[in-house]
């Protein structure tokens, strides 16, 4: 069997590259940096080094990597016979990798379709990885999408380890199978067939919370997450979201309230965890993707408001979202000059995806009102 995984950077190796080794799978990373992939081919392995309560060290050799930038034709002879095709490249990168997966859908000779799968922190990716691939007409026989969830936390690298990636020992990895025909022989994945409630419980829950730490761990002057949520103040204001988020959940999706609890705990725990610690603003990035309206902030706090329960806890890290600063970062760039030329108005609807028939209107436009206030001061 044989997998082609776009990025191979620390998710791609430390998770979805490893998982796929471990089910048999011989794994071609395709990537474009070039250092990494030439260390990639020169070591010929690396280590998945399990930090934390219960970590093992597993090193991986099942596997070869090819750039795909500079050698496009080794990845289409790649391709033509791989079984599955993975990516963890970033939800804003997709677009680029779709050219070369519909050239070698149009090419496939062998009667199985190809699977492809985009395991990004992002709603529905594969959804829009799809879009993308079918822009080029490809045989729709040819090629089967499956929508994912993946959850596991990389802590910052230290770059003397290289290949070597560290990761938290917590990882899940969730496909849905509504258009598989033959399940996939991925032991540790689990399959199921309504993936929404499974995407949405991670992303309100864990992904809320890394960005509420990050948010309000910056506007409070940590700069990183195990260090801000060690802040009594935060960590009650990280719980505060955690509830209304668990509230939403439960309400949309009739998911088990104490079981939800226990979910949240979990992901407390693993964020406070010093051995996986992160930068706030690394993970703060790209905040006007993190206030869209389907995504961890915006989306929880739709489905209360139009409940009838006002979003407070999430509205305040609204707030702190839009006051956020990265300047190395686009998004957080853009974000910044809107709030200095636009009205409140104008960027919850423009960036929220809201309008004034929705019950959340009011609760967005007052709590960007207040971060124009805070920023002109």
């Amino acid at each position: 069997m044989k997998a082609i995984h776009f990025g191979a950077g620390n998710i791609g190796r430390g998770f979805i590259g490893a998982v796929l080794q471990d089910a048999g799978y011989h794994v071609v990373f395709a990537d474009v940096n070039k250092d990494l992939i030439d260390s990639l081919k020169k070591v010929g392995h690396y280590k998945v080094i399990e930090i934390g309560e219960g970590g093992v060290n597993n090193e991986y050799s099942n596997f070869s990597a090819v750039n795909s930038l500079l050698n496009p034709e080794v990845l289409q002879e790649e391709l033509a016979d791989a079984d599955l095709v993975t990516a963890s490249v970033g939800a804003n990168i997709l677009p680029r990798i779709a050219p070369a997966i519909a050239e070698a859908i149009q090419a496939r000779k062998t009667k199985a379709p190809l699977v492809v799968m985009a395991c990004e922190n992002a709603v529905n990716a594969t959804d829009v990885l799809a879009r993308e691939i079918d822009k080029f007409g490809i045989d729709g026989t040819k090629v089967v999408y499956c929508n994912t969830a993946v959850d596991r936390i990389v802590p910052i690298q230290d770059v003397s380890l290289a290949p070597d990636v560290q990761v938290e020992v917590f990882s899940e990895w969730v496909i849905e199978t509504k258009n598989l025909k033959t399940k996939l022989p991925i032991p540790t994945a689990k399959f199921v067939k309504d993936l929404g409630p499974f995407i949405e419980r991670k992303l309100y829950t864990v992904n809320t919370a890394h960005c509420s730490v990050a948010y309000l761990g910056q506007r409070a002057g940590y700069h990183t997450i195990a260090t801000a949520l060690g802040d009594s103040a935060i960590e009650a204001s990280v719980t505060a979201v955690l509830k209304e988020t668990s509230n939403a959940l439960v309400l949309k999706h009739g998911l088990d309230a104490d079981e939800q609890l226990e979910y949240v705990a979990k992901t407390l725990k693993r964020l406070k965890n010093p051995m996986i610690d992160d930068e706030v603003v690394r993970v703060g990035r790209d905040p006007i993707r993190k206030i869209s309206r389907h995504e961890r902030i915006i989306g929880p706090s739709a489905i209360l408001a139009e409940a009838g329960i006002p979003p407070k806890a999430l509205m305040r890290v609204l707030e702190a979202a839009l006051e956020f600063y990265a300047p190395d970062d686009p998004m957080n760039v853009e974000l910044q000059r809107q709030l200095g030329s636009l009205t409140a108005e104008e960027i919850v609807s423009r960036n929220m995806g809201l309008s004034p028939k929705d019950e959340l209107w009011r609760f967005a436009v007052e709590a960007t009102e207040s971060a124009k206030h805070k920023l002109k001061v």
